[in-house]
């Protein structure tokens, strides 16, 4: 593989703290892409894409499913449950030849979620807030050398002796977190299950996706939460468990770096997150609230509602920086509708000292704000031109502080409601 020749793989990777409306970008992009990859992260993410009025969920397959002519491929870097898989599939006619799953993927089987409830509860008032999915003790498996790949199905028997030997060991581990420990007996036909309902779409993805580039495929690689959220770059330890940033497209799809193209970075005009840790620009009082009414801040794969605040633009510009973004996709600008006023976190207050980076520790920092008249609607608005000049001048300000071009902009949940500039 030549790879000073090989066509470029795009990327989408969110620049918050997950949510920012990744789905609705890929879907309107995937369709001018031919392949569509997942590399990160598991059934914890949620998707949701509009389009003619229907609204479609996604946890785990890629975006660009919603392309007939679109190949979706889940990488090697996310952790896979059997069971949501399937559940998310049974949605979608004709997948064959559309939908691909690295046989180097791990599992997330049953006991995972299952110690992953018990250690937030653990945890009492320090609690991570994670979903409860099981993603956390899947990666910490795959870390360990002790978790289970997609490609065992193919032989469940010895699959089915490696589980066995390995809750044995932990017996001892899941009795004292009151963890209960499967019968052999269901273990062994949850198995049969996973393999007869995915084994036509288990691949060697890695080998795919060369290929699709040396064939000069137009590629879009998708990530899952944000960048705030990255195992190594978030608000450890209020993180999700992989490296939701660029180079986690990388390792979670076996590609070079040199194979990296367009880098679009996806924010909401304001700011959210779901769980705990810190989030310097929250607000707490009605105008929080509002926001989230008014965007339908509730999560996707949990329901609950998110915490939500204002642009935080310093954490923006330190997102772009650590993901080489050459555009943002500015999402849900029409549920800034009707504010009278609007904020933007442009620099922090931190140890006595105003500071425009983002430190170690986000927990003391406090926001410093630069506030712009609010507008009466931009919902549905499909030219820039068209937007009213407060409107023009919020979208400005975050260019100016974050060093980056707004390049798209939503006004809308609908795939038509988007402007491109």
């Amino acid at each position: 593989m030549n790879q000073a020749d090989l066509q470029k793989a795009d990327l989408i990777v969110g620049l918050q703290w997950g949510d920012e409306g990744k789905g609705k970008i890929v879907d309107m992009l995937a369709q001018k892409y031919e392949v569509v990859a997942r590399f990160a992260g598991g059934h914890n993410a949620g998707h949701t894409i509009v389009t003619d009025g229907k609204k479609y969920a996604l946890h785990l397959i890629p975006s660009g499913i919603l392309n007939p002519e679109a190949v979706n491929i889940i990488g090697n870097g996310v952790v896979v449950c059997p069971t949501n898989l399937m559940k998310e599939m049974s949605q979608f006619d004709n997948l064959e030849g559309r939908l691909w799953l690295s046989d180097k993927a791990h599992l997330i089987l049953p006991y995972h979620q299952l110690i992953d409830q018990a250690k937030e509860r653990m945890r009492g008032d320090k609690a991570i807030g994670t979903t409860g999915r099981g993603i956390g003790p899947a990666y910490a498996d795959k870390i360990s050398r002790s978790g289970h790949r997609v490609g065992e199905l193919k032989d469940i028997d010895t699959l089915f002796e490696k589980i066995v030997d390995y809750l044995k060991q932990n017996k001892p581990v899941f009795d004292a977190m009151g963890v209960e420990i499967p019968t052999e007996s269901s273990l062994k036909e949850d198995l049969k299950c996973y393999r007869d309902g995915l084994m036509p779409y288990i691949a060697d993805t890695t080998q795919m996706i060369w290929k699709y580039l040396d064939a000069g495929k137009k590629i879009l690689l998708e990530g899952a939460q944000g960048t705030m959220l990255d195992i190594d770059h978030g608000t450890y330890p209020y993180v999700t468990s992989s490296n939701t940033v660029a180079g986690g497209a990388c390792t979670g799809m076996g590609l070079s770096p040199k194979t990296i193209g367009k880098v679009t970075g996806i924010a909401k005009a304001y700011c959210t997150r779901v769980g705990n840790g810190p989030f310097p620009s929250e607000e707490f009082g009605p105008e929080g609230e509002r926001l989230r009414q008014q965007g339908h801040e509730f999560g996707t794969t949990t329901g609950r509602p998110r915490r939500c605040g204002w642009f935080d633009a310093v954490a923006i510009r330190h997102a772009c920086a650590l993901n080489g973004c050459d555009q943002i996709s500015l999402m849900k600008l029409d549920v800034l509708d009707g504010f009278d006023e609007i904020k933007i976190c442009t620099g922090y207050e931190f140890e006595g000292e105003v500071i425009d980076y983002v430190p170690y520790d986000l927990e003391r920092v406090k926001p410093i704000y630069e506030t712009f008249p609010g507008w009466e609607k931009v919902e549905g608005i499909s030219e820039y031109d068209a937007l009213p000049d407060s409107a023009k001048a919020y979208i400005e300000t975050i260019e100016r502080v974050s060093g980056v071009k707004v390049g798209i902009i939503s006004t809308s949940p609908d795939r038509n409601d988007t402007i491109v500039r």
